[in-house]
């Protein structure tokens, strides 16, 4: 290791680093389903084929979705600035960067869940709907229950996915490990330090892909 990472370790850098990185994931991704887990809901029940099939609304919805889908994810987050601007009166720092990956993700994460709840089997809404259930009972008792393993799942690939952007996000004034890479790895040149910060990435990666496939083991009811 490098004289530069003993200091950054010293000064408490890596550790800073690693904490900004979860925790702006982490609040990023919940945000991030606030949005995007109803509207893949009402993409999912407004289809053709769903329990509520409205055209026009879900092809607004779905175009809506796959223009912010299709926006590569830096040039949405510069884009997306003067929002976080509008909501917190800054464009630059954590809280601004948050914003940004939450509109960025919300998309990814609407198309995530509405690939879950078609999963669920037409069978088991069909017995709702015969027994009588609303809408909004098929919603919230069976098909949310029912597609759980799999939103799950998604959620643990959207995690990792925000993961990966918040190191983007460096380049839009954030913190965290991407910060430390380009600041003390990149811009001096200091192979070490770029490589200490993708090890870290990967470490949390895979803690975050070993809990979400314990928890869909403990969920999914075809495993047991």
């Amino acid at each position: 290791m490098s004289e530069m990472f003993f200091k950054l370790w010293a000064n408490g850098l890596i550790q800073k680093g690693v904490w900004e990185t979860v925790y702006m994931t982490a609040l990023s991704t919940a945000f991030a389903y606030v949005l995007g887990l109803p509207l893949g809901v009402v993409l999912h029940v407004t289809d053709r084929s769903g329990i509520a099939p409205v055209g026009w609304l879900n092809k607004i919805l779905g175009f809506v979705v796959n223009f912010f889908r299709s926006i590569p994810c830096i040039i949405l987050m510069v884009a997306m600035i003067p929002v976080a601007r509008f909501i917190l009166g800054v464009s630059l720092g954590n809280g601004a960067v948050i914003v940004t990956l939450v509109i960025a993700a919300a998309p990814y994460v609407a198309r995530m869940v509405e690939s879950s709840l078609r999963e669920v089997d037409s069978g088991v809404i069909e017995a709702a709907q015969s027994m009588g259930c609303t809408n909004w009972q098929i919603i919230s008792r069976v098909l949310l229950p029912e597609a759980r393993p799999s939103l799950i799942q998604g959620a643990t690939i959207s995690t990792v996915t925000i993961l990966g952007y918040t190191a983007l996000a460096a380049t839009l004034g954030g913190t965290g490990l991407g910060q430390i890479a380009i600041i003390y790895g990149h811009q001096r040149s200091n192979s070490d330090i770029i490589w200490l910060c993708v090890v870290l990435m990967v470490v949390i990666v895979q803690l975050i892909q070993i809990l979400g496939t314990y928890l869909v083991r403990k969920l999914d009811k075809r495993a047991r």
